[in-house]
């Protein structure tokens, strides 16, 4: 079991990783702020001012402006692998009055910034419409549903990724390569030193020299306590009876 390639999207597009825009009639990318809503769309926060809303200034015939936000995905380690690229495409419609301050809040869902309190002054957001969504891995190219995109929700693990990586290797090193080499069986090989690189709601990634591994859990994890609660048997030595979580 491991993520769609509609809940990657969704992961990667959230808002915690640094995006580009590329706009109609603008001669090259901009950097942008953005979270996802609940349905994927983006919000885009800029100066008023600024290089992004003077692009996404619609055109007096149209009360939109195309745009591919592009979403790169930083591994949260060295020698982790990563989970490719998304580009989103839609039409950016900037948001005033009521709809500006509901966008700032679900804006500081995702991303609490202070300068949410400026929409309508000094800042504006716009909202991104998706019509396309498309997930590029190792030289891949995948269409993603915008239907399937929308329905999908961003790995719960994902802004904590680091940290949780961290934690196994700090402390629970020993376990977690036990644990490994138990569920790999013949397929590891004598001297493997497994370290997780990687980790979601599906499971986790493990790195063997110059191989990868992949760890499915029993079932998909909603939070951090629920992966305590998951890998409890593994981690706790007084507490384990068969030394298995699956």
């Amino acid at each position: 079991m491991q993520p769609t390639h509609a809940e990657v999207a969704r992961t990667i597009a959230a808002g915690h990783l640094p995006a580009t825009a590329h706009i109609a009639g603008h001669p090259g990318p901009l950097p942008v702020r953005h979270v996802t809503d609940g349905r994927g769309r983006a919000l885009l926060l800029s100066s008023r001012d600024g290089d992004l809303a003077r692009a996404l200034r619609p055109r007096p015939d149209t009360g939109d402006t195309a745009l591919i936000l592009d979403i790169p995905d930083v591994p949260p380690i060295a020698g982790a692998p990563t989970l490719g690229r998304v580009w989103v495409s839609g039409w950016a419609t900037p948001l005033a009055g009521e709809e500006a301050r509901r966008a700032a809040l679900d804006y500081a869902d995702v991303d609490a910034a202070s300068d949410l309190l400026d929409v309508g002054t000094t800042r504006v957001i716009h909202r991104l419409h998706v019509a396309e969504v498309r997930h590029e891995r190792h030289g891949v190219l995948i269409d993603v549903d915008p239907d399937e995109y929308a329905e999908a929700t961003p790995d719960p693990l994902h802004l904590m990724e680091f940290d949780l990586i961290a934690d196994l290797a700090d402390h629970h090193e020993p376990e977690m390569a036990a644990y490994v080499r138990r569920r790999l069986g013949p397929a590891a090989r004598p001297g493997d030193e497994p370290r997780v690189v990687r980790l979601d709601r599906y499971g986790f990634v493990v790195r063997m020299g110059a191989r990868l591994a992949r760890l499915a859990f029993p079932r998909p994890v909603t939070d951090r306590h629920d992966l305590a609660h998951l890998l409890h048997p593994v981690l706790c030595h007084r507490c384990v009876r068969t030394g298995r979580v699956a």
